[in-house]
């Protein structure tokens, strides 16, 4: 049976948080990305499980490469494109993790590096790129192969992630647009674990991780 745990008290879906991720002044797709990877109250209890519970580690690591890959709620406006070149740099209210995204090239994709530095003195560093558009049985995807690398401070344990994450705007009649997320991501670290971690459009995470001596440790959440 999967084990359920709690992400966390703080909500990453719905319309207050799209509203600090789509500010009403306005805000650029650099801006937009370092918002969306303002959840790193996904990592408090991360430094703890590194060296006891390392399986159960790379899982919360997943869950938040695949919580800050993409948005829940009301896609309220489209950010500005900006040019490549911007980098923006602001801490995360909720922990006062540094983010930082560079606006790396538009041509022949959108691409966008990022460095995540957690208080434990962490990092996570990664890469995406917005392929283009694709009409889905939902409305418009956005698929964007993405990279996500985790190392602790004092550089004992790493994690990797790697996948495809959808980004999906789901047009409502009397309701502005949605924008939801779907996709998966394989996982590895340095203790030997492998597996992967999916979400679907409500926001349901599941993850299997195969450990070194083959057991296997599973876990369902919800982003809320």
């Amino acid at each position: 049976m999967a084990e359920a745990i709690n992400t966390s008290t703080e909500s990453f879906v719905g319309a207050e948080r799209m509203r600090y991720e789509l500010p009403m002044g306005g805000i650029s797709i650099t801006g937009y990305i370092v918002r969306r990877l303002q959840k790193t109250a996904l990592l408090t209890s991360l430094a703890s499980l590194e060296k006891d519970l390392p399986a159960q580690a790379l899982a919360t690591f997943g869950v938040y490469a695949l919580a800050s890959a993409t948005s829940w709620g009301p896609a309220f406006y489209q950010p500005s494109m900006g040019r490549p070149g911007a980098e923006i740099s602001e801490a995360d209210p909720a922990t006062g993790a540094k983010v930082t995204v560079r606006y790396l090239e538009r041509d022949p994709h959108f691409s966008f590096s990022y460095e995540v530095t957690l208080p434990s003195g962490g990092v996570i560093s990664g890469q995406e790129s917005i392929t283009g558009t694709m009409l889905t049985i939902g409305g418009l995807g956005m698929p964007a192969p993405s990279i996500y690398a985790y190392r602790s401070g004092d550089g004992s344990y790493t994690a990797r992630a790697t996948g495809v994450i959808n980004s999906e705007l789901a047009p409502r009649l009397f309701a502005p647009t949605q924008i939801r997320g779907f996709g998966a991501l394989q996982l590895s670290d340095s203790a030997e674990h492998t597996g992967s971690i999916k979400i679907d459009r409500r926001a349901r995470i599941s993850a299997e991780i195969l450990r070194a001596d083959k057991t296997v440790y599973a876990m369902e959440t919800e982003l809320r």
